[in-house]
């Protein structure tokens, strides 16, 4: 498979505090990779640096072999790009949505208006493009904000929490049109704090941890290397001291092969923190626990899907 996306040694600061710590990157035709991390990571700042939005401190960025960092006006041609927070224009209809974007592409005529045909029908939106997104309902909003990055056909597309707000249909439309893409020799970094997804995708996975990739591997030999089912116990406060437990914070997690056996033991140790307890978690071996042994959380602990995008005001036009 060829590289369509390649990153390396990808650096970026706020004033004091690191964000980016030398990452690597890969993404080839026709693959998905989908690119988890809690909030703060730097998943946010990476995917902005990757389309033009803001700059690097050091390393390399390459779309379908452009430089990105050096010519981002030419690796736009390439780059389908939908972020967290939703750009479609109110008081534009769904219709005039996608046909501005694939101008701003370069894309006129029959292709434009096969385009815009092919990814309403796609998207659900075939019976709504004469309606103003402003009337649109979140779903609505969710498509035709996915389906503005796809109008170009993009090389690369970036989908950044695709999903957020979004309901049952909606998720299942988009995660259709992302196999589509790839199926078609597109490279998706898909980012989203719902690990469902990534595992309905058969995704290959990326972990960002403080600033750096901790794993890239393909979803059956992460869970098969890091899923360990385990006993994760919360706590109002601080969890204690427990043998054979790792704590962090309120959690403590106990990574054993018998979990539901090992649970039933665990009152008995808890002595006088057993009012402080929240809850008592059984981990299966998935991506989530997986997710859980490189992160030492759980991925919907993080409840804002905002990243650490408000900790700088740098934004490149």
């Amino acid at each position: 498979m060829s590289e369509l996306l390649e990153i390396r040694g990808l650096e970026k600061a706020y004033g004091r505090k690191p964000v980016l710590r030398g990452v690597d990157l890969d993404a080839a035709a026709g693959e998905i990779v989908g690119l988890l991390g809690p909030n703060g990571a730097g998943k946010t700042t990476l995917v902005s640096i990757v389309s033009g939005l803001r700059t690097a401190d050091a390393g390399s960025v390459a779309l379908a072999g452009i430089d990105a960092l050096a010519h981002p006006e030419r690796a736009r041609d390439v780059l389908g790009l939908a972020p967290q927070d939703l750009g479609v224009y109110p008081m534009f209809t769904v219709r005039q949505n996608l046909s501005f974007f694939g101008e701003l592409a370069g894309i006129k005529g029959a292709r434009l208006r096969s385009r815009v045909d092919e990814l309403s029908e796609a998207l659900d939106l075939a019976a709504i493009l004469g309606q103003k997104a402003a009337t649109l309902s979140g779903g609505q909003k969710r498509r035709l904000h996915t389906a503005m990055a796809l109008v170009h056909e993009p090389k690369v597309l970036f989908l950044d929490e695709p999903t957020v707000g979004a309901d049952v249909r909606t998720r299942a439309q988009i995660l259709e049109v992302v196999r589509r893409r790839a199926a078609a020799g597109c490279a998706v970094v898909y980012t989203s704090h719902y690990l469902t997804e990534i595992e309905d995708l058969a995704a290959n996975v990326a972990i960002l941890e403080a600033g750096r990739i901790v794993a890239r591997a393909p979803l059956a030999e992460l869970v098969a290397q890091f899923g360990c089912p385990a006993v994760r116990l919360t706590f109002a406060g601080p969890a204690p001291e427990l043998e054979g437990f790792e704590v962090a914070g309120s959690v403590a997690t106990l990574r054993t092969p018998d979990p539901a056996r090992a649970a039933a033991g665990i009152i008995g140790r808890l002595n006088g923190s057993t009012d402080r307890l929240r809850g008592i978690d059984i981990v299966r071996p998935s991506l989530e626990a997986a997710y859980l042994a490189l992160t030492g959380r759980r991925s919907n602990d993080d409840n804002d899907t905002t990243d650490e995008k408000e900790n700088s005001d740098e934004l490149v036009a």
